[in-house]
């Protein structure tokens, strides 16, 4: 997970937790959910999530037409005449170009990109900062970023020694998905890939979307971020970039809804009270760190809560779940299907 990926900067002691765990690193692997939820308004799960580690690449990608002009998240105006050899500086950005079919041109991963077809591209990141000289001696044609990449110092090397560097704007919530593709489609001269791309994932989220169960009291969920061996434990609110996803869903986001507008607060007995969720959205990292739904009702004033007391955990993988790209359908039906406790 990025700090991009939790839709705004967040707190100086998050970015250390994330130097101290490595904790872009996710899993890439696809476990399986957690069981039924019987006549309960939310499923209680195992602690185990269902997101796949592959990305599906459009079934007829076309070739890059170049060079092609874009307009660049950071006020800059950028042209791309190659896109031979490429570095998306985000899990993200990779999972799209991927997604687009030019996979085969991407020289190097952020550390954050954990789905399979990446696993064997060199890392040009440490602790989620950009090695600069790590980037140029890959000799890139193009670097996509986000606006949020850093530090700034880096990213202004990069383009300093020539290399087209396009920045993207980072992504909130759903409304963001197709943005995101069709910018990354433009700087990489494909836009028709892009608006294949975009309809793809947006009949698929709608397709999960219908069939969301109807309830007469929509689940309140908690989406925690907690790092154990950092000591990191915070409570999303209104800006962490989960909202949209539960909402998605059909469930409340707890802690936006008990009055929080950061994206994140320090975890409280008294602010888990308020917020009183039904269960309790974790990456599965974060929940592994903690030593598992064990260790999490132990964080203080988890256990006191509806979530605590029936320990009702859902997990997604730490490398998907706020990427808001061409797997965002996968995640919310892994939501979806962990909330209410229906089959895959």
């Amino acid at each position: 997970m990025r700090r991009t990926r939790l839709a705004g900067a967040l707190t100086a002691v998050l970015a250390l937790a994330f130097a101290a765990t490595g904790c872009g690193n996710g899993s890439g692997g696809a476990p399986g959910r957690g069981g039924s939820g019987g006549s309960a308004p939310v499923g209680a799960a195992t602690g185990t999530a269902a997101t796949p580690d592959r990305v599906e690449p459009l079934a007829a990608p076309a070739s890059p037409r170049l060079p092609v002009t874009v307009p660049s998240a950071d006020g800059r105006t950028v042209t791309v005449t190659s896109t031979e050899r490429i570095v998306p500086l985000s899990g993200g950005l990779s999972e799209i170009v991927f997604t687009l079919g030019l996979g085969g041109r991407v020289v190097a991963r952020d550390i954050t990109a954990t789905f399979e077809q990446a696993a064997d591209l060199p890392v040009v990141t440490r602790a989620h900062d950009v090695s600069a000289e790590s980037v140029l001696s890959l000799r890139p044609t193009l670097v996509l970023a986000e606006s949020t990449t850093g530090p700034a110092e880096a990213v202004a090397q990069i383009r300093d020694a020539g290399v087209p560097v396009v920045v993207v704007k980072p992504a909130k919530g759903l409304a963001d998905v197709g943005t995101r593709i069709d910018a990354v489609a433009a700087a990489l001269g494909v836009p028709d890939s892009g608006s294949a791309l975009g309809k793809r994932t947006r009949e698929r989220i709608d397709a999960v979307r219908k069939g969301i169960p109807a309830r007469e009291e929509k689940p309140r969920v908690a989406f925690l971020y907690v790092r154990g061996s950092a000591a990191v434990y915070l409570l999303g609110g209104a800006g962490s970039g989960a909202s949209s996803l539960l909402e998605a869903a059909g469930a409340v986001d707890a802690g936006k809804e008990s009055g929080l507008t950061k994206d994140f607060t320090p975890i409280t007995s008294e602010a888990l009270a308020k917020a009183a969720p039904d269960a309790i959205l974790v990456m599965s990292k974060g929940l592994a760190s903690v030593g598992g739904i064990d260790g999490l009702v132990e964080v203080p004033g988890v256990a006191e809560t509806p979530a605590g007391a029936d320990r009702r955990v859902v997990t997604v993988d730490d490398g998907v779940l706020l990427n808001y790209g061409p797997r965002t359908d996968q995640v919310l039906k892994s939501l979806v299907g962990q909330l209410y406790g229906e089959k895959k």
